[in-house]
């Protein structure tokens, strides 16, 4: 190539090289998440009166619930098992590793902004007929004995090809797996919180199982002496046989009861064994009745909600990541330049492959561009527009409903709080009854039948006070992850975090 040619091509790589700021497609800016402002409160908030004992928020200018969240229970069991989850859940495992997928992606994104160079070295061995056809100089074809030629050739190729990101195709590709990995982690985030959650649910669930058997336990004893009492009383002359069949029925049906309360247990402690990755045949939990109460939950502001919650931030992020899509197909409707160079070495004798005559070498770009298509491009676009949209839908509506969810359980801690208050008394009451009704059939004023009812009210008084205290632990939980657990959006990884170059310990295969 000559001395003006080689110029002219360095030129026009150069032009390209700087061509490559421009980037076609929109500009994402993030669309409002509501039509109207977040209140400055939230509507369920409870306001009990001054010296009550009824469930409380914490103030709004307290401090925010922040990384291990669960604390805030002061339950060293639930604590232990918390850190087991955090390491072995499987689910956790495979959220995580869709998240590195996603930084792979990057990274294959990043790729095509360098150039691809290729080397293929080969060795050739031939040997031509002897018979070969051949023309003449009147243009005749005649046949030409001759010997059998070999030809050996050795060839040390490489190539070079680069395409320049003239309309930012390529970033726009970055950018939006960047962002679609930015959405793996917020995912990741927020199946961590789940599993979380569902082990604190289930926990408080378990804890609720044994304090209904402790319930069915004092029943069975309580009636063990009444069916005792009254079958000395019929022994003696005193009673009825009746009352003696009736005592027994409600100690047999008291038992039934108590038994059945295992069947629950069991699954929430299989349940648990499986969120912490440990096998549910070789695994329990000691028995002990659940006597906590909810802690006070920071609640903040509803504006501080769209920071707080990692499926608000997921869904923000794929609409950035569809907005990037945007733009990979508006490039389609630009031309594309692609700079190629080869070179090497290529001799029929391996002793002269490494002398400067055995040189060659190319260079020289290529354009292409479609014409027409019969609208494909138009069509992508128009796709990705729409997916797009769908995105800003989806935000919106993952917006409304982490709102509805936090008015939803707020809700429901308050009314249990009451609830429960109410029940106390009931159960104190039913309580009460039983004693006076008992006093009552062992004067002889009132039949054993009038017991029994005695019996059953307060039964069913402890059993609904005893539910209403495991709703009212797992209602807290729900309220903090409607909250978004200890989670806010400066966790979450940024564009140069998800596109850092993976560790040997995050692409190691799992053994």
């Amino acid at each position: 190539m000559t001395t003006p040619r080689l110029c002219s091509v360095v030129a026009s790589t150069l032009a390209a090289v700087l061509l490559t700021g421009c980037r076609v497609g929109p500009k994402y800016q993030r669309p409002p998440a509501i039509a109207q402002a977040p209140p400055v409160s939230y509507k369920e908030l409870p306001t009990p009166s001054p010296g009550s004992d009824a469930w409380k928020v914490a103030q709004p200018q307290d401090a925010m619930l922040h990384g291990k969240w669960w604390e805030i229970y002061n339950d060293p069991e639930l604590n232990a098992l918390e850190e087991k989850l955090n390491i072995d859940n499987q689910t956790i495992r495979q959220s995580f590793e869709n998240f590195i997928a996603s930084r792979a992606v990057v990274a294959e994104a990043r790729s095509q902004l360098y150039p691809t160079v290729g080397f293929g070295p080969s060795y050739q061995h031939s040997q031509s007929s002897a018979n070969s056809s051949n023309s003449s100089n009147n243009g005749t074809t005649q046949t030409v004995a001759s010997t059998n030629r070999q030809n050996d050739v050795t060839s040390l190729p490489f190539d070079v090809s680069w395409e320049p990101d003239l309309w930012g195709r390529i970033r726009n590709t970055i950018r939006q797996s960047q962002y679609s990995a930015q959405v793996s982690a917020a995912d990741l985030e927020n199946q961590r919180l789940t599993e979380q959650a569902g082990l604190a649910v289930f926990f408080f669930q378990l804890r609720g199982q044994d304090a209904l058997q402790a319930v069915f336990e004092q029943t069975v004893a309580d009636d063990q002496k009444s069916f005792e009492y009254t079958r000395a009383q019929y022994e003696t002359g005193v009673g009825t046989q009746l009352s003696v069949v009736e005592a027994e029925n409600t100690l047999e049906n008291a038992q039934a009861a108590s038994l059945n309360v295992g069947v629950a247990r069991a699954q929430y402690e299989h349940a648990i064994a499986v969120l912490i990755g440990a096998d549910p045949s070789s695994f329990s939990i000691l028995v002990r009745p659940l006597n906590a109460v909810p802690p006070q939950v920071p609640i903040g502001v509803p504006s501080q909600l769209l920071e707080r919650r990692p499926d608000i931030a997921a869904s923000e992020r794929a609409m950035a990541s569809a907005n990037a899509a945007i733009g990979v197909a508006d490039a389609a409707f630009y031309p594309a330049l692609t700079l190629t160079a080869g070179g090497g070495l290529q001799s029929s004798s391996l002793t002269n492959l490494f002398k400067w005559s055995s040189r060659f070498w190319s260079v020289g770009p290529s354009v292409s561009q479609s014409i027409y298509d019969g609208g494909l491009r138009r069509a992508t676009v128009n796709r990705y527009t729409a997916i797009y949209n769908a995105d800003v839908a989806s935000y919106r509506q993952t917006v409304l409903t982490a709102f509805q969810q936090v008015e939803d359980y707020l809700s429901t801690a308050r009314i249990l709080s009451q609830q429960i208050q109410q029940q106390q008394l009931a159960a104190q009451s039913g309580q009460q009854f039983v004693d006076l009704e008992t006093a009552r059939y062992q004067t002889g004023i009132d039949p054993y039948i009038n017991l029994v009812t005695a019996q059953t009210t307060l039964l069913s008084d402890q059993q609904t006070l005893a539910t209403l205290h495991t709703q009212q632990m797992t209602a807290s939980v729900q309220l903090i992850v409607a909250l978004g657990g200890g989670w806010d959006s400066t966790q979450l990884p940024t564009p140069a975090d998800v596109s850092r170059k993976l560790t040997p310990a995050e692409t190691a295969i799992q053994k």
